[in-house]
């Protein structure tokens, strides 16, 4: 292969926002034209998902592909570039007729308020009327085409990647413009002559070919900037410049004539109407009501739920992280102590706790439902005289607020991060006190009570996309065994007593699916819901009651909320000089004693000063019968959305920074075990990344999610308080307030220096 297109085939940039919001686009229109295909595969054949999809993998092509990279050396491949934006996602994007399989495709909740009043707006529909007449759209068209390509803007462009982003976003937003009057996607009504769009698609034409002229025969290089940048494959800046004319001129010129002479055709010798479409009238085929359309279910989805609904699939996944969890044993009790070297410092505090918050994010508990912990309890059950009720003084979540605090303490006083003993030895007591508690007691009493991993994943997933509930609840209300709670002869049901017709939310579900398999009617699956509303809802809760009637409910979510601040402030460069000066005055080599201070101070005495003081302003000036430590239980579960974008931005951050550690890692755990086929540890990989500007996009992006969400926690609290609405502002005040303030400490602390853990400095 020549070097030319050797180093072409490798230079695949890394852009993981274009990517996301791809995939997620792809993902939302697939299920709103799967729903739409089904009901009238004449109005919505297949062909119309494949241009749609073929659209956005050419928008992926345009910018996250070689050609990106490239097309600042070579003008001609901007221009490549610039075709495809303007000439080939536009119009295979219209193809697929977007609107209604967006919108089928959205959550419910969302669909109804916030998209469907959108677009009812007369105003909003008048503008985009207007914008797509071919009056309107010509002239951008042309406009945007002729500004972005005189020398100056371009040249500047090229040099200021802000101005370059900008020029894309116009390039793609003109074309989206330019193609709709030609295309018109169901279920446009253009009010205006389809004869029109002749001489509207020939202007086009002829404004493309002078510009493709000017820079085909130009005798001089009109970019400055291409002659500046080194040369490739010999061929000079002129050169380059030409070949970019004559491809722009001939397949421009094809994109506009090619659809001119197809509508020439029809208009001639067709109908100048479409035809219309026989098919049956659905309600599905009406954007309103949404209410009729049934929620995404993961156990629909082709192989994965195949997977999930099989008997064995808990168990499989148990196993594998069973395996997991003995390497790291082994490894910490016998691999060398230094945690960037070892499995025992790597896999649990780099990459598990990475993938567990990414994957609360877009789907739910799912650690809890692959959890090594609990595979070895069948084992328990049958040697140990399991029947025991949990202790009534237990069964709250006290027990593990507190073991709570002790592990974020103990992380930081004995640098569990760097110590891999420890680490396998806190690993092994988990499955001691799984295996003792399950051998001893019924009904989960170490997932619900006692196990802190578990209690991180039922906060967090309280605003996960997914939920394990019924799917139809008239199907409930004539069932008389309720298998789901207490199983069958089978299987087994609920053990965490969580009674699917009166479940709530994610709290206190390991997602085990026992439910699942013990539902007679498949009644039970996976739902996609908009869970951020169980928040203020103070409705009862099968297995968990009232949020307003759990104190200690509301101090775990508090002690995981400051949790996050405290942890990953622990870490950036002024606090850790701070307890390195504060140390050395009290003479301490270790941290354990500023350790000791500072999580005492930030999530214990801080939450608790906190949420009594906010509580004390509530009652002054509101009648109110609330109490303060009502006031202070309902509005702590505000402050989870905010908490959990801590750590996700904190985790993701270790993540997707040290994520390669596992490699070298990995190699010299199998040489030790004599094993070569791996090669030599790669110790190079065993630091971090560099920074990029989009990892600090991510993080403050999740911040300003959390922000938002906990805000509006905090109003629907305060207004279900109170029938006034300046009530409403004097109750959430406060409360907003200090989400105001945990917000910018967030934003404060990943704008620091922050310590890269389980890493070797320059890679060793």
């Amino acid at each position: 292969m020549p070097p030319t297109l050797a180093a072409f085939a490798r230079s695949w940039p890394w852009d993981p926002w274009l990517v996301i919001v791809l995939v997620i686009t792809a993902a939302i229109y697939a299920r709103g034209f799967w729903l739409l295909h089904r009901r009238d595969p004449t109005r919505w054949p297949l062909l119309r998902l494949v241009a749609f999809l073929a659209g956005l993998a050419t928008l992926f092509l345009a910018l996250a592909s070689p050609i990106e990279p490239f097309a600042s050396l070579l003008l001609q491949v901007h221009m490549l570039q610039h075709l495809l934006l303007m000439m080939v996602v536009a119009p295979l994007v219209w193809l697929g007729t977007p609107l209604m399989p967006l919108l089928r495709g959205l959550p419910r909740q969302l669909r109804k308020s916030w998209f469907a009043p959108l677009l009812r707006s007369r105003s909003l529909q008048s503008l985009l009327a207007a914008m797509t007449h071919p009056f309107v759209a010509l002239p951008l068209f042309t406009a945007m085409t002729w500004l972005w390509h005189l020398p100056r803007v371009y040249d500047a462009a090229l040099r200021a990647p802000q101005l370059h982003y900008w020029q894309h976003v116009s390039f793609l937003l003109a074309g989206l413009l330019f193609w709709y009057p030609v295309v018109r996607p169901y279920p446009a009504r253009p009010r205006w002559s389809p004869w029109l769009l002749l001489p509207y698609l020939l202007l086009a034409d002829i404004q493309n070919t002078v510009l493709s002229a000017l820079l085909t025969f130009s005798d001089r290089v009109l970019y400055s900037y291409y002659n500046e940048v080194p040369r490739i494959a010999g061929i000079t800046a002129l050169e380059d410049q030409s070949s970019a004319g004559v491809l722009m001129w001939v397949p421009g010129s094809i994109a506009f004539l090619g659809p001119l002479f197809w509508i020439g055709l029809q208009l001639l010798f067709g109908s100048s109407q479409r035809a219309p479409v026989k098919r049956e009238s659905h309600p599905s085929l009406r954007i309103l009501p949404v209410e009729q359309v049934a929620p995404f279910d993961l156990l629909h989805v082709p192989v994965l739920g195949h997977f999930l609904r099989w008997r064995y699939a808990r168990f499989t996944a148990q196993a594998a992280m069973t395996v997991l969890a003995a390497v790291v044993i082994y490894d910490g009790l016998v691999g060398p102590q230094v945690g960037a070297m070892n499995l025992a410092g790597v896999l649990p505090w780099i990459h598990w706790r990475g993938l567990l918050v990414l994957g609360l994010l877009v789907a739910g508990n799912f650690f809890c439902f692959a959890c090594p912990f609990t595979l070895p309890r069948a084992l328990a059950r049958r040697w140990l005289p399991q029947g025991r009720a949990w202790p009534t003084w237990l069964r709250s979540k006290w027990l593990a607020a507190g073991l709570l605090v002790l592990f974020l303490w103990s992380y930081e006083a004995f640098s569990l991060w760097d110590s891999p003993w420890l680490t396998a030895w806190i690993t092994v007591g988990y499955f001691v006190a799984a295996f003792t508690i399950e051998g001893f007691f019924r009904g989960g009493s170490f997932c619900k009570y006692v196990c802190p991993i578990g209690q991180f994943n039922f906060v967090q997933s309280l605003i996960s996309p997914l939920e394990v509930r019924v799917r139809r609840a008239d199907t409930c209300a004539n069932c008389t065994t309720h298998d789901c709670l207490k199983g069958n002869a089978t299987n087994t049901g609920c053990e965490l007593q969580l009674f699917q017709p009166r479940k709530g939310g994610n709290m206190d579900c390991t997602f085990c699916l026992d439910c699942v398999q013990a539902c007679p009617q498949q009644n039970v699956g996976i739902l996609a819901t908009t869970s951020v509303t169980e928040l203020w809802s103070d409705r009862w809760r099968s297995g968990v009651g009232r949020f307003s009637q759990r104190p200690d409910l509301a101090a775990l979510v508090l002690v995981l909320v400051f949790g996050a601040f405290a942890n990953a402030a622990g870490m950036v460069g002024p606090v850790v000089d701070w307890q390195n000066e504060l140390s050395s005055r009290l003479g301490q080599r270790s941290h354990w004693l500023t350790s000791t201070l500072f999580y005492s101070a930030t999530i214990v005495a801080l939450p608790l000063l906190a949420v009594v003081s906010a509580s004390a302003l509530n009652r002054l000036g509101n009648p109110l019968t609330t109490s303060r430590r009502e006031l202070a239980t309902r509005f702590a579960f505000a402050f989870v959305p905010l908490g959990f974008a801590m750590w996700l931005a904190h985790y993701s951050f270790h993540f997707l920074t040290s994520s390669e550690t596992i490699v070298p890692v990995t190699q010299r755990f199998t040489s030790d075990l004599g094993f070569s086929w791996l090669g030599s540890p790669l110790w190079s990989c065993a630091c971090c990344r560099p920074l990029t500007d989009w990892l600090l996009q991510f993080e403050l992006l999740a911040l300003d999610v959390g922000l938002l969400a906990s805000l509006y926690v905090v109003w629907k609290i305060a207004g279900s308080l109170t029938n006034s609405s300046s009530s409403t502002w004097k109750i959430a005040a406060p409360w907003a307030g200090l989400v105001l303030l945990l917000f910018a400490l967030g934003v404060w602390i990943v704008f620091q220096p922050m310590q890269m853990r389980g890493t070797l400095p320059g890679g060793g």
